[in-house]
């Protein structure tokens, strides 16, 4: 492809080593198309400052002008016509549209005017009419705009038709949409174009021809207009600032005069004159929308405001849309991530778990392959580097420090050894899954060979030697390697959330381990308690069995009737024992097992229940029953009577010794919880050893002076706790003892 240069400018070669650092703000000069006046922000209305083109388009030296009053600069009627604008609450730092004046010399102007640093700054352009704008004919095409955009969804489309209504408004030969990449090249998105002028359509502008601080500048002042980019600048007189003595801020004057780097790059390219619009999303230069004409070209006021309307507007569905693409992706996104997470919850080995979920995690990350990294232990599935390289890999990543979720998409330039395997690890997202160990997830994306069009080889690809404003915008193509499709920011704070939703399962499932050891810790002691107990409670009454058995045998021709019975009893008490101790030992067993069936519980139902169950147990002893008020709770009404009769059991057994025994059953709400408390006058215990109270065939009294199995409190425990509440007691001997036991309000199964 070629470009038209003007036959009558030859390309020059400008320096260029020092454009980042060019004064572009402070030029000290203005396009002649127009000219300014600096007054005081506050007061009289003296000039200050003057372009030197003043004599020129208002008659009047700009040495002149200093200190005189703006109506002997510009004429009594307009300053008398400007007067009530600038009294009525004041210009601020975008320009404003002050109306459109005669001066004394009969040429009119239209007068935009900013505040900026103690100054007000009055911009008359040369208009080509006597009346101020009208805006009936344009403001139908914003309308028309609107009703067209909002039938479409995708940003090119938009783009294109954004392209073609600013070329009808303005008549620039070739108008065109861009958007900046992350790395700041310009990607041509739309054009509108008359027959005759170079496509650039799909080509790339490279970062350099926008130096950073005119990037600033495009964020600060939405619009920029360059009539003829063979203009000669018009000098400020003073040169300085009046006030500060400091190179005078143009930022926002429509007037500024440009980098003159910059217009030799225009007359470069073929191009006279150039209007820029910003497009702005979220707070950030998106792109431009950028015209250009082989000729000079005036632009009214009117005609730019209407166009900077035209781009906030386009600005504004790009962001919707933007938006829009942007949750749904993220919702997809997370959907995968809810479903990977359901099968990670699952038991057995973490590992295989991540293994069954592969095909899934490769949806999440777009990836071609994926690895679980757990020591020297990997596992990958699709397209996967070898498990030497992915050894390499993790150590790098370790070394490095890379500890939560690290990107990139082109990893050899990370990590240099990775070049051998460009084909399918050029992108890597790597995720830590241990906060101790070398365990990572890994995603790999595929390197993509690609192609771009430059409108012109880019600064950074001329290699050594002086930078100058490129001299060509022909077409050149570069072939790219080594690089993989980008990782989108969704798919990185995903990917960050999914790491925190791993790291929350394994600290889960070593939880669930460590609650599990101990758990078996205390099956153990149990067990242990079990075996002393079928050595020694059950064989006690056994043995009991079987020497009265054999007394019996021995005296069966004696007539000693009594002292048989006496046997006889002796037999039937310690079968009764020893039935109650196999009772008591399924019943434990049944606790861990058995699932609970949660409902509504009236309390004091179930505590006279088990009152009229114990009736036998206490038959002529003198018992006072105290029964608190005791609110209604939501839990397994079989296994709390099992608790509770036990409880009341036990109190009626340490109280057999009292002339009369007192048994209080009382109740206190917490807010998240219901506490119960069975309280009696027995013999109490010492609390140096409570912490054996609840533990299974543990005894704190001699079985000769309080029969029994030494389960009962086991079980009660077992029974609470499975209701997700707790067990306590206190007490002292002879003074007797408080059993308490919580109900949560809200019961977790």
């Amino acid at each position: 492809m070629t470009t038209m240069m003007p036959a009558a400018t030859a390309p020059q070669h400008l320096n260029l080593s020092s454009c980042e650092q060019e004064p572009i703000r402070i030029p000290g000069s203005i396009q002649p198309h127009g000219f300014l006046l600096a007054l005081p922000q506050e007061g009289a209305r003296t000039v200050l400052q003057a372009s030197d083109n003043l004599a020129q388009l208002a008659g009047m030296p700009a040495a002149q002008a200093l200190g005189q009053e703006l109506a002997a600069v510009i004429g009594a009627p307009a300053a008398a016509q400007l007067a009530p604008e600038l009294a009525a609450g004041g210009p601020g730092m975008q320009p404003s549209y002050l109306g459109t004046v005669c001066l004394a010399n009969g040429r009119h102007f239209d007068v935009l005017a900013h505040v900026c640093d103690q100054l007000l700054l009055l911009e008359f352009e040369a208009a080509g009419r006597a009346a101020p704008p009208d805006f009936r004919h344009l403001y139908p095409k914003v309308g028309h705009f609107l009703l067209k955009i909002n039938d479409v969804q995708d940003i090119v489309e938009m783009s294109a038709l954004a392209a073609q209504q600013i070329r009808e408004v303005t008549g620039f030969g070739r108008v065109m949409v861009y958007q900046f990449d992350r790395e700041g090249h310009g990607h041509v998105l739309a054009e509108s174009r008359e027959a005759g002028y170079a496509s650039y359509l799909g080509q790339r502008f490279p970062a350099s021809d926008i130096p950073r601080q005119a990037r600033e500048l495009y964020m600060l002042n939405r619009i920029r207009l360059i009539q003829d980019a063979n203009y000669t600048p018009a000098r400020l007189v003073p040169q300085q600032h009046p006030l500060t003595g400091a190179p005078s801020d143009l930022s926002f004057a429509a007037l500024r005069s440009v980098s003159p780097i910059h217009l030799q790059y225009m007359r470069n390219m073929g191009t006279l004159a150039s209007m820029s619009v910003s497009l702005m999303v979220k707070g950030q230069l998106w792109g431009l929308i950028s015209c250009h004409n082989e000729t000079p070209m005036p632009v009214a006021f009117e005609q730019r405001a209407v166009c900077e309307q035209l781009g906030q507007i386009l600005s504004l569905c790009i962001a919707t849309r933007t938006d829009a693409g942007e949750l749904e992706f993220r919702l997809e996104v997370r959907r995968t991530m809810v479903s990977m997470l359901a099968g990670l919850t699952q038991q057995g080995d973490f590992a295989d778990n991540l293994s069954h979920v592969f095909p899934e995690l490769l949806r999440f990350a777009r990836a071609s392959g994926a690895a679980i990294v757990l020591d020297e232990r990997i596992l990958g599935h699709g397209d996967v580097p070898a498990d030497d390289a992915i050894r390499a890999l993790v150590q790098w990543l370790g070394a490095r420090g890379h500890d939560g979720v690290f990107h990139t998409d082109q990893l050899s330039r990370d990590f240099p050894p990775a070049a051998a395997c460009t084909r399918n690890a050029s992108g890597l997202l790597a995720m830590s899954i241990s906060r101790i160990h070398p365990h990572y997830l890994l995603w790999f994306r595929p390197e993509v060979v690609h192609t771009i069009d430059w409108a012109g080889k880019p600064q950074d690809k001329e290699g050594v030697g002086q930078l100058t404003p490129r001299l060509s915008f022909a077409t050149w193509r570069e072939t790219i390697h080594g690089i993989s499709a980008p990782w989108h920011d969704g798919e990185i704070e995903l990917a960050a959330e999914f790491r925190g939703a791993l790291l929350g399962i394994v600290l889960e499932r070593a939880e669930q381990m460590a609650e599990l050891a101990e758990e078996l810790g205390r099956a153990n002691k149990e067990l242990e308690a079990f075996s002393y107990s079928v050595s020694h409670d059950l064989r006690a009454p056994l043995r009991h069995i079987v020497g009265f058995s054999d007394l019996l045998m021995d005296t069966a021709g004696v007539e000693d009737v009594e002292k048989r019975r006496r046997f006889l009893k002796n037999i039937k008490d310690s079968a009764r024992l020893a039935g109650k101790l196999v009772d008591d030992l399924l019943s434990f067993s049944q606790m861990g097992r058995a699932s609970l069936h949660p409902c509504p519980v009236n309390m004091r139902e179930l505590v006279q229940g088990c009152i009229q169950k114990l009736a036998l147990d206490i038959r002529e002893r003198q018992v006072e029953w105290e029964i608190g008020a005791l609110p209604q709770v939501h839990a397994d009404p079989t296994f709390l009577q099992l608790a509770l009769y036990n409880l009341l059991s036990n109190a009626v057994k340490f109280t057999g010794q009292k002339e009369i025994a007192r048994i209080a059953v009382t109740a206190t709400e917490q807010p998240h919880e219901v506490v119960f408390h069975v309280a009696d006058n027995g013999a109490g215990f010492n609390m140096e050893y409570v912490h054996k109270l609840f533990g299974v065939f543990q005894r704190l009294h001699r079985m000769e002076d309080f029969p029994g199995t030494g389960i009962g409190l086991a079980n009660v425990r077992r029974i609470i706790e499975r209701h997700g509440g707790r067990v306590w007691a206190a007490s002292a001997p002879g003074a007797g003892a408080t059993f308490s036991f919580s109900i949560p309000k809200d019961i977790v199964l």
